[in-house]
């Protein structure tokens, strides 16, 4: 039984070994890769500039999308979801839905957004009333 056993630790000992090393390499590639994802991640900050080629084959730049942003811009108009919605031409449940990042715009409505952005206070109180009257 000693004798056994013994065969049996001599046997083991060099597959411990073995996992013990596999699990030590598995932690520094985990390290590594954190890094690099760190890095990568620093790297696109500083180069926002540059967009990613379109699959139709349009040379037009594409229109970013910012739920805080869009938050920011309705309360900077003073204007309710309601009155946003109707500036873009949806339903103020939608607008509610872009701010909480529940649902993202379709592109038709992202250049409405982009030519919300460029109002002031008074021309969005005055295109709600163009809206109204018309």
């Amino acid at each position: 039984m000693r004798l056994a056993r013994k065969e049996l630790r001599a046997e083991t000992e060099g597959l411990k070994k073995a996992a013990a090393q596999y699990r030590s390499d598995l932690s520094t590639l985990k390290r590594k890769v954190a890094s690099l994802e760190k890095q990568v991640a620093r790297l696109e900050k500083k180069a926002p500039g540059r967009v990613a080629p379109q699959a139709d084959g349009e040379g037009a730049t594409r229109t970013r999308f910012s739920a805080k942003g869009l938050a920011s811009k309705r309360h900077k108009l003073g204007l309710s979801a309601a009155e946003m919605g109707a500036l873009l031409n949806v339903s103020a449940q939608t607008v509610y839905n872009w701010e909480a990042e529940k649902s993202k715009p379709r592109q038709a409505q992202l250049a409405a957004i982009a030519a919300v952005r460029s109002l002031g206070k008074r021309q969005a109180k005055a295109r709600l009333e163009e809206l109204a009257n018309s």
